[in-house]
């Protein structure tokens, strides 16, 4: 019977969609740019800025993807992410349902629709560790040429070539602007300092503006770049110290997950109990928040770790 009730919930739902002649992502769009509106009043406008007040939950949580994805230039699938969320937050929800838990209701149906943001921010890690890697390589050789040529556009010149994305598109531009836009260094020196969210790039970039003035400063490109190094052996480390409690997290999570049908088998008393009872179906939303609100810990905790000056 719940199952009729749920497919008839569903036609209902996507008739009116059909009715009213809205789509699927025109509603997610208009959600999510209402989750991530800015605070209603000039105050709580003053206070996020100053950080002395956190953004909510949910709006902290989806902006953060959103800036990971524009960092890592791919911002035009935030669209269909917040599809798929939709999609996860009705599924979770026809879960829950199903199983007859009306406290399971908002703990699956919100689980599982923030489970793509923060999937974005898992590979946000990765993504770091790409372009800290390629920045590595990148400042390394254009560093060596600059000090043997003292001119900064031709060392760039030199080796734009062999660089990878992102860091080798950044180059281009700033090249493309020197030579048919603007040639004022400084200025294309300033533009290249935001282009890419790193402390070390930016501390670079104002190294490098710096010896357009004084060439004798060239001496400290080298220990800026080694910066790079000495984070890139400090996040191999941190690497293998989280991957242990990363892995107890994931086995912990499985055996809450299995224990519930495995009570059936150990006793079924106790498994209609937990099921069926109001104070069952409780400790069950409660054991399944927890490992939800874990796992966002989880993904905020192991994030690599970054220069900051």
């Amino acid at each position: 019977m719940t199952m009729i009730q749920l497919i008839a919930c569903i036609g209902m739902i996507a008739g009116l969609f059909m009715v009213l002649g809205i789509s699927p992502a025109e509603m997610s769009d208009s959600i999510f740019s209402r989750l991530t509106a800015a605070p209603g009043s000039i105050r709580a406008d003053i206070n996020e800025t100053t950080k002395r007040k956190k953004a909510g939950f949910f709006r902290r949580e989806i902006t953060e993807a959103q800036a990971v994805l524009a960092a890592s230039g791919r911002e035009g699938k935030f669209p269909m992410v917040c599809m798929a969320s939709l999609v996860l937050f009705a599924l979770g929800a026809c879960i829950a349902i199903l199983a007859g838990n009306a406290f399971l209701v908002p703990v699956l149906a919100v689980g599982f629709m923030l489970a793509p943001f923060w999937y974005i921010k898992l590979t946000a890690g990765s993504f770091k560790k790409d372009v800290a890697a390629e920045l590595e390589t990148a400042l390394s050789v254009i560093t060596t040429a600059y000090l043997r040529t003292e001119n900064f556009q031709q060392a760039v010149e030199e080796n734009v070539r062999y660089l990878h994305h992102p860091v080798q598109e950044v180059f281009q531009r700033f090249l493309t602007r020197i030579k048919h836009i603007d040639p004022d260094m400084d200025a294309a020196l300033h533009d290249l300092k935001y282009a890419i969210d790193n402390e070390v790039w930016q501390e670079w970039c104002e190294a490098v503006m710096a010896c357009q003035t004084d060439r004798s400063l060239k001496s400290t490109l080298t220990p800026i770049v080694s910066k790079l190094s000495d984070m890139r052996v400090v996040n191999g480390e941190l690497e293998n110290l989280v991957f242990g409690p990363r892995k107890e997290f994931v086995t912990m999570a499985i055996l809450v997950l299995i224990n519930i049908p495995l009570v059936q088998f150990i006793n079924n008393d106790w498994y209609h109990t937990l099921v069926d009872t109001v104070p069952g179906q409780m400790i069950i939303a409660i054991c399944i928040a927890a490992v939800f609100v874990s796992f966002a810990f989880v993904v905020k905790l192991t994030q690599p770790i970054e220069y900051r000056r």
